[in-house]
């Protein structure tokens, strides 16, 4: 069908790089959105049945229940309904935007907890990736370009280190240091618009992350500057700076944006212990604490929002990817 360009000059029009750039890109972008919603249903629904069908309940723990008043727990919150009624009444309770109620935390909807604690771990999570990516990429940057050098040979020294300490130990080194020596920082709690309570947490979580991705620019870096077109820009007498920056620069942040992927996933899981060793007030106590009291509507609600900023940042990552290179456009999915 002709366009109203077409129209005018007789010819068919002819779309540009640029438009074909920005369909393709749109293309994948509403491909890679539209796995989206299957995974989180999928996702959400191994999660309802696995709680439920294993041993135990809500209110099986704690202090004993006469019979009538554990039958009358289980009427008042839909238990005692077949299994498939109960989960199509997530679903129908869900589709409206209704979390329920928790059963282990009294007079608070999943909604209300979800809301007040995710603006904190949100924060965390940000501000450990921010700080990774600042420290992580001049680093792998400055290793690859001076290689076997003093930054190069402190930068394995420190990797292997920092990957084999956990968090859950780092972050007690960096309170017992920063905080209680030092007394620079506090060692816990939450105050809003305090930067100086997001520090040592941020660092905790950061630190894994940094080294990563320093590791994987130095290693993408190397592989760059010894591929054919790079020799062929320096003889064509190209300086170092602008071989680098212009040439071998953005093919080296493809592994690294890749990265980010499963970045966002270690950010979710390692956030649980960030913020339980620093008392933050955050979403990821109420995963554990939901888990270990069979809060079945708090665990959904963690399992959702957790999912969902993991296919998220995933989706961002694979965006990334696709505007460094081409070629993963035109992948098949």
């Amino acid at each position: 069908m002709l366009l109203l360009g077409s129209v005018v000059t007789g010819r068919p029009r002819r779309f540009g790089p640029r438009s074909r750039y920005t369909r393709a890109m749109l293309g994948y972008a509403l491909r890679r959105m539209a796995g989206i919603v299957p995974v989180l249903f999928i996702l959400l629904t191994v999660s309802f049945f696995v709680i439920r069908l294993a041993p135990g309940g809500p209110f099986a723990g704690g202090r004993a229940l006469s019979a009538r008043t554990h039958a009358e727990l289980e009427q008042r919150y839909g238990l005692d309904r077949p299994l498939g009624a109960q989960y199509v009444a997530y679903l129908r309770a869900l589709v409206h935007g209704d979390l329920g109620p928790s059963y282990s935390i009294r007079g608070e909807s999943v909604g209300a907890l979800i809301a007040a604690g995710l603006p904190v771990s949100a924060t965390l999570g940000a501000a450990a990736l921010g700080l990774a990516l600042l420290a992580g990429l001049p680093l792998g940057l400055g290793a690859a370009l001076r290689r076997d050098g003093l930054l190069d040979r402190g930068l394995a020294a420190f990797a292997a280190l920092t990957l084999a300490l956990p968090s859950f130990v780092t972050g007690p080194l960096l309170a017992l240091g920063f905080g209680l020596w030092l007394r620079w920082l506090p060692v816990a709690g939450w105050q809003a618009g305090a930067a100086r309570y997001l520090i040592l947490p941020a660092v905790t979580l950061a630190l894994p992350l940094a080294v990563a991705i320093a590791r994987l620019m130095r290693a993408s870096l190397l592989e760059v500057l010894n591929a054919s077109y790079i020799r062929t820009a320096r003889a064509r007498g190209l300086g170092r700076a602008r071989v680098l920056w212009r040439h071998a620069l953005r093919p080296a942040l493809v592994p690294v944006v890749s990265y980010l992927g499963p970045a966002a996933t270690y950010l979710v899981t390692g956030s649980l212990v960030v913020e339980t060793v620093f008392e933050l007030p955050g979403t990821g106590r109420y995963l554990v604490q939901g888990a270990i009291d069979r809060d079945y509507p708090l665990v959904m609600g963690m399992v959702l929002v957790y999912g969902t900023l993991t296919l998220v940042a995933n989706l961002g990552a694979d965006l990334l990817h696709a505007w460094l290179d081409p070629r993963a456009r035109h992948e098949p999915r």
